[in-house]
């Protein structure tokens, strides 16, 4: 039995600490911030989350909680004309064995906590921040802010974009900031026009350099708003408030409905998106990245969190293992996952031209998107949403067996 240090305790760190443990490792998680909890709105779940989850026991719980869609909706925001939908019902569910959800975050997050508080192999302390880390041949060791060791047989950092861990390992110094701003809001979905709702669709309103998407959570009773703007934003600014004389200027080139329901929000705050250059190697001896603080990416093909999860199982696959094994784990895991994630982050940066495309380009868009079939739509994003873990279950094309 080995001790297993996990440095940051949101999605990625508290469903890899699930992951180990059942391997019969005792694991330590390690928070920053004064509690456990998760801050932010709406994920989107693809189905390679939820089967990662399922694998983790918790597939059954998240469903009775997330909101199954049935489509995903595209529309051209100025004109107000539906493009294309991808639809998610029976077809879409049985090539993936899993629907298609979302869910709100810290309930997701709960569900984890709650799990792990459950576990004995597992303890939780807040409060700690991490700057650093030392090994040896046998051991790896967490260095706090305080001056703090903890000693454990290996180190996961799992925290976060801005990776204490990943500062010392890869040393790439700040995030890249793209320049586009998010505003998020959640509304009451009996505030919103019974014909804008559309409780079963992940609907995004496109427009030139802006998009805005929203979907239903907390079991439909809330209503998920974030609004994308390329802004040229020079400050990686985080949670700031805004007002909603910035959501109508920023947002100005779309057309009624989607202002109809930017005018909903309230209570607004803005991130400045960020995320960091694909890298081969995030593993340093008896240490290892996962999640955000090895693969960060922007939010456009909504798999942050599933990428998340998928690196929890698998890593939880891989280490059924005795200490003296976990460097040489820790590199197969590096190696069975950077080359998917950093596809992953390479397309979610092309993916802005899809949803912020302007000019002579729309009509292109929009004409080439119509045309698409529904099966060549589910291929489009098979490698994605198949199901990517190690289990005997997984076909080796990622597809859902």
């Amino acid at each position: 039995m080995s001790k297993l240090i996990i440095i940051g305790g949101g999605i990625g760190g508290l469903a890899t600490a699930l992951a180990t443990a059942r391997q019969g490792h005792r694991v330590l998680v390690l928070e920053r911030a004064p509690e456990f909890a998760e801050i932010g709105a709406g994920i989107q779940l693809a189905p390679n989350g939820l089967h990662a989850l399922d694998r983790l026991g918790l597939g059954d719980a998240v469903r009775s909680t997330a909101v199954r869609m049935d489509e995903l909706r595209f529309m051209d925001g100025v004109t107000g004309r539906h493009v294309v939908s991808m639809d998610l019902t029976e077809r879409y569910r049985e090539r993936f064995g899993n629907p298609y959800a979302v869910v709100h975050r810290a309930e997701l997050h709960t569900k984890l906590l709650e799990a792990c508080q459950a576990s004995e192999a597992i303890e939780l302390r807040s409060a700690v921040t991490a700057v650093g880390y030392e090994q040896d041949a046998t051991s790896a060791s967490v260095v706090l802010e305080d001056g703090e060791r903890i000693t454990g047989d290996a180190l996961i950092g799992a925290d976060g974009i801005h990776s204490a861990i990943r500062a010392q390992l890869v040393g790439d110094g700040a995030p890249r900031n793209s320049g586009i701003t998010v505003y998020r809001a959640v509304i009451p979905m009996e505030q919103v026009p019974e014909e804008l709702r559309h409780l079963t669709s992940v609907t995004w309103w496109t427009g030139p350099h802006c998009h805005f998407v929203h979907y239903p959570i907390a079991g439909g009773k809330y209503l998920n708003l974030a609004a994308s703007s390329d802004n040229h934003a020079t400050e990686a600014l985080a949670g700031v408030p805004a007002t909603a004389e910035d959501i109508r200027r920023e947002f100005a080139a779309l057309g009624e409905d989607a202002q109809r329901l930017l005018a909903l929000g309230e209570g607004w705050k803005s991130w400045v998106l960020v995320d960091r250059d694909p890298v081969d190697t995030w593993t340093d001896g008896r240490v290892a990245l996962l999640g955000d603080a090895a693969h960060p990416m922007l939010h456009y093909v909504a798999q942050g969190a599933c990428q998340g999860l998928e690196d929890a199982v698998i890593l939880g696959d891989l280490l059924d293992c005795g200490s003296d094994e976990l460097p040489q784990r820790f590199e197969k895991f590096n190696a069975e996952r950077h080359e998917r994630t950093g596809k992953i982050q390479l397309l979610a940066r092309e993916s802005i031209k899809l949803w912020h495309t302007s000019g002579d380009a729309v009509a292109t868009r929009n004409e080439h998107l119509s045309a698409l079939t529904t099966d060549q739509l589910h291929d489009y994003v098979a490698w994605m949403h198949g199901a990517r873990t190690l289990d005997e279950n997984t076909a080796p094309n990622g597809e859902q067996r």
